[in-house]
């Protein structure tokens, strides 16, 4: 080989090198860069508090799930992705799940005090509302496997997501679980509320899942809704060591259920979104089946208020559809004009 061979296959090497090394760059770049956590406009971060807002009302209202609505915001990857990598990218993972806490927070504080006193007074028509904005939002969740292949294993894992939550909610209805108290309890007891908080968290992050079903099950729904008040703090101190429990529970569900959906979302994304859309639909069904709505069945055989239920129940149903499949088009569409920019 002479020496201008020898020197033109030093340079196509070193090029080629360079070319390698340049590609390996780029994909860890794209890895790194691969889930944009930084709002762009106040609306987004408006649009995060909705979120939380949605997640806290989520605990009380049966049914409703906010982790479908993250889905239709566009938001539950990046949900998943800033709470399991919290202390790896803190400052990052904060500035976005900060707006969503604070409307979580909110969320709550309505679900308690606002929301639980309508389920209260027109428990059914409530319910209906809900129920519709859930369905007329269902296609942000189908739209993810939307021309994906329909193999058997992805349709198996859809009826599988459907019955879950059949299962969980005909467990608190046929189950006859005694109401639990939240006094004089054992320490066994406080291991219960961290698990509760567990699986709790779990409905927060699965689509479909309901809390209010999980604690229905156990027998702690109404003890813990009926616990908020001044006079039951002083009179029982000891509920904050049960509302302690429940937020380590919550806590530890959270980080550890986050890691294990980002590895599916990231590795085995359209089979998870075909459970996610099982899910989704049969939450949507209990909330038309779990104890609070059989008593509001039995209520009608027994002379309650039907014909007002229905009348102003199925209006608002068919209006909470129309809402939500609005703003979910909305939602597409603007997706689709910024890729196109």
């Amino acid at each position: 080989m002479t020496k201008i061979d020898r020197e033109v296959f030093m340079t196509e090497d070193n090029q080629e090198n360079n070319k390698v090394l340049e590609e390996q760059t780029d994909i860890g770049q794209s890895n790194k860069q691969e889930i944009d956590l930084e709002y762009k406009s106040k609306s987004e971060v408006f649009k995060g508090g909705i979120l939380g807002l949605i997640i806290g009302l989520a605990i009380i209202v049966p049914g409703v799930s906010g982790s479908a609505v993250s889905i239709i915001f566009g938001m539950y990857e990046k949900l998943l992705y800033s709470i399991s990598n919290l202390f790896k990218s803190f400052k990052s993972c904060f500035k976005f799940l900060f707006p969503i806490l604070i409307g979580g927070v909110i969320g709550l504080v309505i679900g308690f005090f606002g929301v639980r006193a309508l389920l209260n007074i027109l428990p059914f028509i409530v319910i209906c509302l809900f129920a519709g904005l859930m369905l007329g939002a269902y296609p942000a969740v189908t739209n993810q496997i939307k021309g994906t292949k329909k193999s058997v294993k992805n349709i198996i894992l859809f009826i599988l997501g459907l019955i879950i939550p059949i299962i969980m909610s005909s467990i608190s209805v046929f189950g006859n679980f005694v109401q639990q108290t939240l006094v004089n309890l054992q320490f066994y007891h406080y291991l219960i509320f961290v698990f509760l908080g567990f699986l709790v968290a779990i409905t927060q992050l699965v689509p479909g899942l309901s809390a209010t079903a999980v604690l229905m099950a156990f027998g702690y729904f109404t003890s813990l809704m009926n616990s908020v008040s001044l006079t039951n703090f002083r009179e029982h101190p000891e509920i904050f060591l049960v509302y302690l429990a429940l937020i380590i529970g919550f806590v530890l569900g959270l980080f550890i259920v986050s890691k294990l959906l980002s590895f599916l979302m990231k590795n085995y994304k359209i089979p998870t979104f075909y459970m996610v859309a099982g899910l989704s639909l049969g939450s949507i069904i209990t909330m038309f089946f779990n104890p609070e709505v059989i008593d509001i069945y039995t209520s009608w055989g027994m002379g309650g208020n039907l014909v007002r239920d229905l009348c102003i129940g199925i209006p608002l149903f068919i209006l909470g559809i129309i809402i939500s499949f609005l703003f979910v088009r909305f939602e597409e569409k603007k997706k689709s004009s910024a890729s196109k920019n």
